[in-house]
Order: C-alpha cells, then sequence, then structure tokens
C-alpha cells in the first residue's frame, strides 16, 4: 500500500460509506401508514405511544415508561417530577453533551461537576461524593458511548445521602449491568431517539422508571400537570406538553426488536478492532468496567497517544484519517465546567440567590480526554469485518507515513 497519505495527494483507503443511519425497511413504511389510517395521530386517543412505552420498559426489565418529545427534555421532566428548586445542586459528569447540564440550568438548580474514570470516561464515584453538599438533591449518571456508569458506587451514595439518582441512558439502548437493563437501576433512566441514536424516530425520548410514585409524577409532567385517570381539565401541578406523537412510537416499535442483535454486532466489531489497533499501537479501545454486561457502543471511545503517532496532534490525526475515508472524530471538547454559557447561567443563578459560586475544577482526567479522546460511531460498527479492517489500514497507514 502507498504510503502517501490521502491527505497529502495520495490515494484514500476506503472511498465506499460506511453504513448510513438511520436504517430502515418496509417495516417502518407500513407502521407510518397504519398510523395514518387510523386518524389518530397524538397519543391521547391513540395506541402506539402506551404500547411502545410498555414494550420498551419491559425490554429494559423497568415496571413502567413515560414517553416524551427528546432525551434532553426527559432529563428536564425527571428534575421537575423530583421537584428540584432554584439554588438546589445535581452532580453529574464533567464529560458529556450539553443537555445534561441544560437541565439542571432551567430548573433553576446549580449544576456540580465531577471528574471522570480513566477507563470508561463516565463518573468518577469518588469525585461524585466529595462535591455533595446540604443543597444536593440529585445526581445524574451518564452511560456515556452506551457503557453504563458504576452503578453500585452511585446507587450505595444516593442513598446513603438521600439523593435522586437519574441515569442518563440517551446512547445506552439495551446497555445492561450486572445482567440487568439500565434504566431503573436508579430512581429514573432517560433515554433519546435522536437521529444519530441506537433506535430513533428522528427526534423521541422516554423515561424509565419502577417507583409508580416517579411513573405519575414523570407521566404528570409531561401532560400539562395532569393526574393519570383524571379529569381532563383538572391540573394538580406546573407542567407543560412534552408528548411523543403515534408517527413517532410506530417507528419506534418497529425498531425496538432489532437492537439487541444490532447491539451483539456492535459488540462483536469493538473486539474486533480493539484486538488489532493494540497490536498497531497508539490508537486504543478504552478498557471499559468489566461489569457491564452489555454495552450498547452508541460510540466505540477511543484514545489517541500523540507520542505514538510522531508528536501530531488528535485534531491532525483526525483530518487525516478522515481523508482516508474514516469517519473517526473528535469527542466533546473541554469539560462542562469550562463551557461559557454554563458559567454564564452558574453566575445568574447564584449572583440571583446570592450564593458563592462553586468551584469544581481542575477535572484532569476529563480534561485529557477532550484533548485525546476519540468517536467512532455506532453505525459504522455494523459494518462487515472487511469494512473493518480498511479502518485498522487506515490507521497504520497514517502512523507508518507520520513516525517513518
Amino acid at each position: 500500500m502507498a504510503t502517501q497519505l490521502a491527505i497529502d495527494g495520495g490515494e484514500p483507503v476506503r472511498v465506499e460509506p460506511f453504513p448510513h443511519w438511520p436504517q430502515w425497511n418496509d417495516d417502518e413504511r407500513a407502521a407510518l401508514h397504519a398510523v395514518l389510517d387510523t386518524g389518530e395521530w397524538w397519543s391521547i386517543g391513540g395506541q402506539q405511544v402506551e404500547a411502545f412505552a410498555r414494550e420498551f420498559a419491559a425490554a429494559h426489565d423497568a415496571a413502567h415508561g413515560v414517553c416524551c418529545t427528546n432525551g434532553s427534555a426527559a432529563l428536564e421532566i425527571c428534575l421537575r417530577a423530583v421537584g428540584i428548586q432554584w439554588g438546589d445542586e445535581v452532580i453529574t459528569t464533567s464529560y458529556s453533551f450539553i443537555a445534561t447540564a441544560n437541565a439542571a440550568l432551567l430548573v433553576g438548580a446549580v449544576p456540580r461537576f465531577a471528574d471522570v474514570l480513566p477507563d470508561t470516561w463516565n463518573l468518577d464515584p469518588t469525585q461524585v461524593e466529595a462535591l455533595i453538599t446540604p443543597r444536593t438533591r440529585a445526581i445524574i449518571a451518564v452511560h456515556i458511548g452506551g457503557e453504563p456508569a458504576d452503578l453500585d458506587a452511585l446507587g450505595r451514595i444516593a442513598r446513603e445521602h438521600e439523593l435522586v439518582l437519574i441515569e442518563d441512558a440517551a446512547q445506552a439502548h439495551g446497555a445492561a449491568w450486572r445482567g440487568r437493563r439500565v434504566g431503573a437501576l436508579g430512581d429514573m433512566g432517560t433515554f433519546s431517539f435522536q437521529n444519530s441514536k441506537n433506535i430513533t424516530a428522528g427526534e423521541g425520548g422516554l423515561i424509565l422508571c419502577d417507583s409508580p410514585d416517579w411513573y405519575e409524577r414523570c407521566w404528570s409532567v409531561v401532560n400539562v400537570g395532569r393526574r393519570p385517570n383524571g379529569g381532563w381539565y383538572e391540573h394538580i401541578g406546573l407542567a407543560s406538553n412534552y408528548r411523543l406523537t403515534e408517527w413517532q412510537a410506530a417507528v419506534l416499535r418497529v425498531q425496538l426488536p432489532r437492537l439487541l442483535a444490532q447491539n451483539a454486532q456492535r459488540q462483536r466489531s469493538a473486539a474486533f478492532l480493539a484486538a488489532d489497533l493494540a497490536q498497531i499501537g497508539g490508537l486504543s479501545v478504552i478498557p471499559g468496567d468489566p461489569r457491564v454486561t452489555d454495552n450498547a457502543y452508541h460510540l466505540l471511545k477511543l484514545r489517541y497517544d500523540p507520542e505514538a503517532f510522531g508528536g501530531r496532534s488528535a485534531d491532525e490525526f483526525v483530518r487525516a484519517i478522515r481523508a482516508e475515508g474514516i469517519p473517526i472524530g473528535r469527542g466533546y471538547p473541554a469539560p462542562f465546567g469550562e463551557e461559557a454559557m454554563i458559567q454564564r447561567e452558574v453566575a445568574r443563578i447564584c449572583a440571583r440567590l446570592g450564593l458563592a459560586i462553586p468551584d469544581d475544577g481542575p477535572w484532569p482526567v476529563c480534561t485529557e480526554v477532550c484533548a485525546n479522546g476519540l468517536w467512532l460511531l455506532h453505525s459504522a460498527l455494523l459494518s462487515a469485518e472487511s469494512d473493518l479492517e480498511d479502518i485498522l489500514a487506515a490507521v497504520a497507514k497514517v502512523k507508518t507515513a507520520w513516525t517513518s
């Protein structure tokens, strides 16, 4: 193989695209036509939303499911169901999508950010416990990339300090911790069905729980403050309309039965890449937690070692590898606590309430992950082994070109 990189004018390793996402077939088409023909396009009077909530809950070992507009709203709904108020504190990870922090800010709470563990990029429980104050009300544990966080330690901390534990499982459909599906291992768990997710309707969200009390509270927040089985104009709490449509639920219902088989393929692909990348050196799949019995692999989390690639930065590597036709990309750019918008909103809330602005940093592990952590999206893991070999060939090609 020629060693001249595609970014320098050479021939790329791969010109064919990796599998497109989302994927669909005639099942989705038939489901949409069926909803059209019923004339019931919203969940009030329809059947698809409630059926999907039941089926998704059953598939995740949970007693109850509540559908909603999206995963971002699901987090906010949980915090409103808890009764989080202005000035309350919510501890979460320093490494996640902005919605995790936004949920706290949107209800007037102060998010507190803990560092992550180097082998999972998930919450470090020791850091979480160190951040607890008398104002702390909840912990949001993100299952980043589809790998469950340490629910044993975080569950213990939540119980001992009488805190609500919310799982942000937006990327973790079908994932399992010690043999049990995520979502109801804490008090509540939230899922996203946004376009990139392992099952998707373009948008959509869902909340899982075992407690009938949390179910009724979340259901009420989703349904303009109504009471389950109550009157149409009986509003017991301040809330908005976060309902999912029948169209979305119908699409999600036909995708759910495919999930575990697709996740199994993602797991096989991740293991294949991990073994061969270890032989190349310099780009490695992070080890993960052995207590995770099913990783959803929404993201294959990769650690880049600049020294192994002649001192080239992660940004340079991403530009070079993408030119070779490989869709590896950068992750989140900075720890949450360094985001200007978050700093501004935290300062606004604290100023309004006369509170000191918390200083949670530094986050050395998260900072390193932001600098050298890379992602491969789950759809690429649905490729044939011959396609995965192109990923390995491209990594080896770039390394050879930069170190010869």
